[in-house]
C-alpha cells in the first residue's frame, strides 16, 4: 500500500512513541520520510517502505491542499 502524504500532513502511526503520542507531522518527503512527534517534538527520519507499513491514517493539512481554485 502506497500512502500519499505531503509536507504538513499529520500521520497517525500504529505504534505510539515512547512519550505516548502516536501522531506525527510530516516534515520531509523523499526516499526517507521526515517526521516530528506532536507530543515531544522529537524529529526522526524513517524509510518510506517502513512508513507505508506503520501508518494507520493520514490527516491532510488544509493549507497544503492543491485542489482546483
Amino acid at each position: 500500500m502506497i500512502v500519499q502524504v505531503a509536507v504538513g500532513d499529520t500521520a497517525q502511526m500504529r505504534k505510539s512513541h515512547p512519550c505516548g503520542s502516536s501522531e506525527w507531522r510530516v516534515t520531509r518527503i523523499g526516499v526517507d520520510i521526515g517526521l516530528q512527534c506532536l507530543g515531544c517534538q522529537r524529529r526522526v527520519l524513517i524509510p518510506r517502505s517502513k512508513f507505508n507499513k506503520q501508518v494507520k491514517k493520514v490527516v491532510r493539512d488544509p493549507a497544503s491542499d492543491t485542489g482546483p481554485d
